[in-house]
């Protein structure tokens, strides 16, 4: 049977959607790209907030109204985790999964072992032959934050993947050609944090680094405030495939927003924790994700924000409005702001956010950077010169800019370059001489 798979959201709907895959290919499945040629689509969804549901529903609409005559169209993911009844009134469908349901979909497929145990099947597929794959450490989340409802989706308990399954499948991946690996959990400050090892993150990529060499460059996403350890900081100093990069999503600045949100609030130790990062690794982007508009949040408490980020200058940020989401607190506290309200603050807030980003970029031009290259040969510019683009360290896969540089390089290659030009949000490079 040939089976396509539509993912939607974070990275860790990716890797889960390479599981499904990875089952479904055990069992003789083949994919295809073509979702026209596909005997079943599987969508697999994100529930995260509003837009997000939104998203996924127009998703599943749309494939159901233009799915081959026969072609089954199976729902998985987040959003039928938390909404099924909400799935089922939206859109007619073959089969409606929750999270992690790899054995569920593969046993609706026909499968020739469905008793076969697999917690986390191992391996990449899906993610095959592309310079970047993401390799998920950790599930669940055991944070108390009023505004979440993931603990909801994935479980208020950490689940970490073992060393070994991790090295294997990290493995797995390079010899499908992936020179970069992206750490990505719900915390993956927390991983083997149920093992009682508060140096767990540190450990593991050690051993990726020592046992995966072919893994050019270790990139960890989504660190939690106040979990960024000290070993943590001296294993991303000292390893080289460590990638000078880190994602915190702080949420706010505000120490009352962030006790309503149940969120670290010390905001001394937030500014500790940058300075110790960035006297460690001087040419480190910190990536963070703050929200806006939550119940309660005063013009003065929105002005500590934004006064924050103009002190400590991320080099990358993103924002979103508060939506609130059933069945956690934040939804039934008192003081629920405007639309108009969350969108006003919003504009200002990536106002400055951009302004900075721009200013940091800017700050990049004339630096020597090895690039990552992830466009296909034959790009050119609008005049007809040939132009490839890719990534540095200090760009994370479809969350941040590009780097574009005159000339040809082949997907999977990492080319040092001279940038020349900040674009905004990306930058423009020309070519070393004697690079190939």
């Amino acid at each position: 049977m040939r089976y396509h798979i539509v993912t939607l959201g974070c990275p860790k709907n990716t890797t889960d959607s390479a599981r499904i895959a990875r089952s479904l290919e055990s069992d003789g499945h083949h994919a295809t790209a073509d979702r026209r040629e596909a005997d079943v689509v599987v969508l697999n969804t994100c529930g995260f907030i509003d837009d997000a549901k939104a998203e996924s529903a127009q998703a599943a609409q749309q494939l159901a109204a233009e799915r081959e005559h026969g072609q089954q169209l199976l729902v998985t993911g987040c959003w039928s985790q938390i909404e099924r009844e909400q799935v089922q009134a939206t859109v007619n469908v073959d089969g409606i999964f929750g999270i992690e349901a790899w054995e569920e979909i593969r046993a609706t497929l026909g499968t020739s072992d469905a008793t076969a145990e697999r917690d986390i099947p191992a391996g990449g597929v899906g993610q095959s032959g592309q310079p970047s794959a993401y390799l998920k450490i950790s599930d669940g989340c055991a944070r108390p934050c009023t505004f979440c409802n993931i603990p909801q989706i994935k479980g208020r308990q950490f689940r970490s993947a073992s060393p070994d399954a991790l090295i294997a499948e990290a493995r797995e991946l390079t010899d499908r050609g992936a020179r970069e690996l992206v750490l990505v959990a719900q915390d993956s400050t927390a991983y083997a944090a149920e093992w009682g090892d508060p140096d767990g993150p540190a450990r593991l990529l050690e051993r990726l680094a020592a046992e995966v060499p072919a893994a050019r460059w270790l990139r960890l996403m989504y660190a939690y405030p106040g979990f960024v350890t000290p070993s943590l900081i001296e294993a991303m100093a000292s390893i080289p495939q460590v990638c000078n990069y880190l994602d915190i999503p702080l949420q706010h600045a505000s120490v009352e927003t962030l006790r309503r949100m149940k969120r670290p609030h010390n905001m001394r130790m937030v500014r500790e924790t940058l300075e110790r990062l960035r006297t460690a690794m001087p040419d480190i982007a910190i990536r963070t994700t703050f929200i806006v508009g939550f119940p309660g949040e005063t013009k003065t408490e929105f002005n500590e924000l934004l006064d924050f980020c103009r002190e400590a200058r991320f080099d990358r940020a993103g924002a979103f409005t508060y939506s609130p989401q059933p069945g956690t607190p934040a939804a039934e506290l008192g003081g629920q702001l405007p639309e108009r309200v969350k969108q006003r603050r919003y504009r200002r807030l990536m106002s400055v956010l951009e302004q900075i980003a721009a200013e940091r970029s800017a700050e990049q031009v004339g630096r020597e950077l090895e690039i990552l290259v992830e466009s296909e040969p034959g790009q050119t510019t609008d005049d007809g010169a040939p132009v490839f683009a890719g990534r540095s360290y200090r760009e994370a896969p479809e969350v941040d800019g590009l780097v574009f540089c005159d000339g040809v390089a082949s997907p999977g290659s990492m080319p040092t370059v001279r940038i020349t030009q900040a674009l905004g949000h990306d930058l423009w490079a020309s070519p070393l001489a004697g690079e190939d």
